[in-house]
């Protein structure tokens, strides 16, 4: 077992000896959402591909994802100075909100196709299928499903989102932000740098499709 594997098995061993409460006022947070519906809609259901759906994402993970966007510990220029005025009060209550509304399907595109490093042009939906739940043994990348769930409705206890039925562009760009080194708020132990950093643009590509259709 590699090193990256035994370190996504002791997060979850760690997180299985916890609870977690839901903490945050739906209602209050709804309230708050007015400014946040422009980009990620009214239930954050996004219509847009670059901003992401936040309705169903997880309440512990988008309360992370609000204070690191605060602090600025991740950097999203579209936000600068949206949470500035909201206390940490505020924020779990926003995260409540969208995390109490239904994510709804983007959806998979069934017959495009990857170029793989061969030159070799593969199925994307079938790519992103395998990749998702069995990793790839060659480059020691683990399973999508190991962290995410097989159905990807995320682990929320463990701060692992939602996955299935998020928009495909969203998907690519946040695992190329991470390959990157874009993105580093994924925790001390860099789960996700680490397994970007394995994954070809064919991979991520076709997991991004194959995420955007998933659903139980």
């Amino acid at each position: 077992m590699n090193k990256l594997i035994k370190q996504i098995v002791a997060t979850l061993g760690l997180v299985a000896l916890s609870q977690f409460a839901m903490a945050g006022d739906v209602k209050n947070g709804e309230s708050l959402s007015a400014t946040c519906g422009a980009c990620h809609g009214a239930d954050g259901n996004s219509l847009a591909p670059n901003f992401p759906k936040l309705a169903g994402l997880g309440e512990k993970y988008l309360l992370k994802q609000l204070r690191d966007i605060q602090s600025g510990a991740r950097n999203i220029p579209e936000m600068t100075g949206l949470l500035t005025a909201l206390s940490d009060s505020d924020l779990a209550d926003l995260a409540a909100y969208y995390d109490s509304n239904s994510t709804q399907l983007s959806g998979s595109k069934k017959d495009t196709e990857v170029q793989l490093g061969t030159g070799v042009k593969v199925n994307s939906l079938a790519l992103g299928e395998k990749t998702y739940r069995g990793g790839n043994l060659e480059t020691n990348v683990p399973s999508c499903m190991g962290c995410h769930s097989p159905g990807g409705t995320g682990n929320d206890p463990a701060s692992y989102p939602r996955l299935g039925g998020q928009h495909a562009a969203y998907i690519e760009k946040q695992l190329k932000d991470f390959r990157a080194g874009n993105r580093t708020n994924d925790g001390d132990n860099q789960i996700m740098r680490q397994v970007a950093a394995q994954l070809s643009d064919a991979e991520i590509s076709a997991l991004a499709n194959y995420i955007a259709g998933l659903h139980i």
